[in-house]
């Protein structure tokens, strides 16, 4: 049961399931326990498992960080321009001033009836003025709340925040800090000035009783009691980020110390109902110890899973939980998380964040500011990046997703295969269980050519996709026919497929490998397989032969920088695709560098594997994933197919690109169809741009026209108005005509893409694999380090 019964699925031969490389004697101490920065997908530093599990997860739209999520609340609001902010900021500031100035000077009849309805009679005159210091403070506390409830009124009536936010704060802390200076002294101007009586309130009530000296000790304590909260306040608006950064941190910040509920997440009260109480004690002491990470905590609730499909695993499950406590159920490598993350990742939604969408006016909205992230729910309908080099696809996009996918094979609920060029920054070789180096002789692992392939005719396509897949013009179902017709005799006669030497033998037709073949058959006593051989034997030399294309690009892998790689025999532990079936991480390097051809080959073979074999689960409750640092030249139309069904078979690819270019011309709309998560980085061309805008499609937006039409007086006394103003002005007085229409526009433009983008941004469009689509948006990309 320490398997989580995740590697009890199709057996297969021992030669192609490779063991993990370099499985530590005693599980590694996690380097982030939850809570902690980046490892634990929130900003809490040191918060406590409990408090990570209690954090509530609301159902979101596709791609929203869901840890501590908070909707906005509200519709947007209708844009207002400088202008109008500054004018209805001093409109409704001189409204307040002068309003206030009516109370004060008694102006406004039954002002002050209130608050002598609801004071002692003996405090007032028979005609209402105060007569002793109880009735002055009284009137005077009166008429400071009217001025405070007058302020607040008029600040939100003339939006005074927004206007300092827009006019002032915008401009930079510099301005910032003035404006709130400038305000600070104004008001205690008012109030050193008894314009505001808040002195001579404390005066009536505290300093009448006292002696001259005491009086002006205590006068400038008032002064200090009464400023310091002024000079607080304005110092912190001084403070204060802008408004979109605070709606970024009200949204996000997740609830910290909740309290138990009946459906704790981290009681376990599914486990003592179903009658495991000792259990669910033993791992509730785990985590009050503080010996359990969150990937302990997501492998344990993922084995429960597997317990309650299958009941007869219950004993498994509760004995390997009281042996191991949160070290039960544990990765075959006996790893319990990675060794470092440069990501902030989410184990029970099982999400990784890459960014913030941008609070600007191109994006939703409701989406404007909120984090975004990716979990198998998107990434199940494969992504397509493209961007030039610099732009971040690995550090800010591919790392990140696989580092994701690398934890949650750790709690047996993924499997991931990560390709690219040796020296890619895809993680430490301890973060995964096989890392396959190509043309590396110091490398552990090998990497099975046929993907584990029983069937010749099978693994004649594969082959073929990957050597002549990408050749214009080239027939892949010919070049599958010539293999197979090699491949199934000689694997009748030897029991294992050709190594590449002796696959390429076969195939020159100048060789003598074919009738060295044709005798074993014809010792075995192999008739079938004889007449494939004479089939293979008529189509030699003649024309359209695929054989010399097939044996042309063979002769790439047949180099001795490849020396003892793609060995059949069984002497070495080749990984193979196959492997999938299980909780795996695996990294293949490829000899970009040195053998650029042969890595496309490779590439292409791989990608031909994965979506053959995943397709051939019979267990599918592992989210296979296949990731390239760059998938240049790897696409083929067989493959372009199969990416568009992975979505049904919980597996996904994600492919990044330099431009659109490294894929034929005639793949390049049905790839962008293909996928349901696209994505472009800064920095790519209009040409790029184009297709994606294409794939974006258009939406109707509600556009403004304005006229500006010059005014032309009849009267004198109004032409000299206008001359005036026009003096002083400089413009001429017009008037303003709108025309308001719905048009149909792209969503993103190719100049937009190509121009509008910044540095370490990019534009993401999400679709899950229920069909629920996020519009594109524009994301600062900040989700790795």
């Amino acid at each position: 049961m320490n398997t989580d019964g995740a590697y009890e699925g199709q057996s297969l031969r021992a030669d192609h399931v490779p063991r993990p490389a370099g499985p530590p004697g005693v599980p590694p101490k996690p380097t982030h326990a939850p809570g902690a920065g980046v490892g634990a997908g929130h900003g809490t530093a040191g918060a406590p498992l409990a408090d990570w599990a209690r954090t509530p997860r609301p159902k979101a739209e596709p791609g929203v960080w869901r840890f501590g999520y908070r909707p906005r609340e509200g519709a947007e609001a209708e844009p207002a321009s400088d202008r109008s902010l500054l004018s209805g900021a001093v409109i409704s500031f001189l409204a307040c001033v002068l309003l206030w100035s009516l109370l004060s000077n008694g102006y406004i009849p039954y002002a002050t009836v209130p608050v002598k309805l609801f004071t002692p009679r003996d405090w007032w005159e028979l005609g209402g003025n105060a007569v002793d210091g109880r009735g002055r403070a009284a009137l005077q506390a009166y008429m400071l709340l009217l001025t405070v409830a007058l302020v607040v009124w008029f600040s939100r009536l003339g939006s005074w925040g927004l206007a300092f936010d827009r006019l002032v704060a915008a401009r930079g802390l510099r301005a910032r800090v003035v404006g709130a200076a400038l305000g600070a002294l104004f008001v205690i101007l008012l109030i050193w000035t008894n314009t505001l009586t808040v002195l001579d309130l404390f005066g009536h009530l505290i300093l009448d009783s006292m002696s001259l000296g005491m009086r002006t000790v205590a006068s400038y304590v008032v002064y200090v009691v009464v400023c310091v909260p002024v000079i607080v306040f304005f110092a912190r608006l001084a403070r204060r980020p802008a408004t979109s950064d605070r709606s970024i941190a009200g949204r996000e910040r997740p609830a910290v110390g909740l309290a138990a509920t009946p459906d704790d997440p981290v009681a376990f009260n599914e486990l003592r109902g179903a009658g495991l109480g000792e259990v669910a004690d033993r791992l509730g002491g785990e985590i009050g110890a503080g010996r359990m990470n969150d990937v302990d905590y997501a492998r344990i609730r993922r084995a429960w899973e597997s317990v309650r499909v299958d009941p007869s695993r219950a004993r498994a499950f509760a004995d390997a939980v009281r042996n191991n406590g949160a070290g039960a159920c544990v990765h075959p490598s006996g790893a319990r998380d990675l060794p470092v993350r440069a990501a902030r990742h989410d184990l029970l939604t099982r999400q990784v964040l890459l960014g913030t969408v941008e609070d600007g006016e191109r994006n939703p909205w409701a989406r404007r500011g909120t984090a975004l992230a990716l979990d198998p729910e998107v990434l199940g309908t494969s992504l397509v990046a493209v961007g030039p080099s610099g732009s971040g696809k690995t550090r800010h996009l591919v790392r990140p997703v696989v580092e994701a996918l690398a934890l949650q094979a750790l709690a047996g609920q993924a499997a991931v295969v990560a390709v690219g060029s040796a020296g890619a920054r895809l993680g430490p070789d301890s973060a995964y269980d096989i890392v396959v180096r190509i043309g590396d002789p110091e490398s552990v692992h090998d990497l099975d050519l046929y993907g584990g392939a029983t069937d010749p005719d099978e693994a004649a396509g594969l082959l073929a996709e990957a050597f002549v897949g990408d050749v214009p013009g080239s027939e892949v179902r010919r070049a599958a026919t010539a293999l197979a017709q090699l491949l199934g005799p000689f694997h009748t006669a030897h029991g294992r497929f050709p190594s590449v030497p002796e696959l390429r033998d076969l195939l020159d037709p100048a060789g003598d490998a074919v009738d060295a073949l044709r005798r074993e058959l014809e010792a075995a006593g192999q008739p079938a397989m004889l007449r494939e051989l004479d089939a293979r034997s008529r189509q030699r030399g003649a024309p359209g032969d695929p054989a010399p294309a097939l044996a042309d690009r063979l002769a790439l892998l047949d180099r001795p920088a490849f020396h003892g790689f793609f060995d059949t025999s069984g002497q070495s532990r080749p990984f193979s695709v196959r492997a999938m079936e299980h909780p795996i991480r695996v990294r293949v390097d490829l000899p970009e560098r040195g053998h650029a051809g042969a890595s496309r080959m490779l590439a292409r073979l791989l990608l031909a594997q994965f979506n053959a074999s995943v397709a051939a689960r019979t267990d599918r409750s592992l989210f296979a994933f296949l990731a390239f640092d760059d998938a240049s030249h790897t696409l083929t139309p067989e493959t372009v197919r199969g990416v568009q069904r992975l979505r049904s078979a919980n597996a996904g690819v994600l492919l990044t690109l330099r431009t659109l270019d490294d894929v034929p011309d005639g793949l390049r709309t049905p790839l962008l169809g293909a996928v349901g998560c696209r994505m472009a980085f800064s920095g790519v061309t209009t040409w790029d741009g184009k297709r994606f805008a294409e794939a974006w499609g258009t939406e109707w937006v509600e556009t403004r026209d304005v006229t500006h039409r010059t005014v032309f007086a009849d009267q004198p006394l109004t032409r000299a108005i206008h001359a005036f103003r026009k003096l002083v002005t400089g413009k001429a007085v017009t008037t303003d005509a709108v025309t308001v229409r719905q048009v149909e526009r792209e969503r993103w433009s190719a100049s937009d893409l190509a121009h509008a983008v910044p540095p370490d941004h990019a534009v993401l469009s999400l679709t899950s694999v229920r069909g629920e689509r996020a519009a594109p948006l524009l994301v600062r990309l900040a989700g790795s380090s």
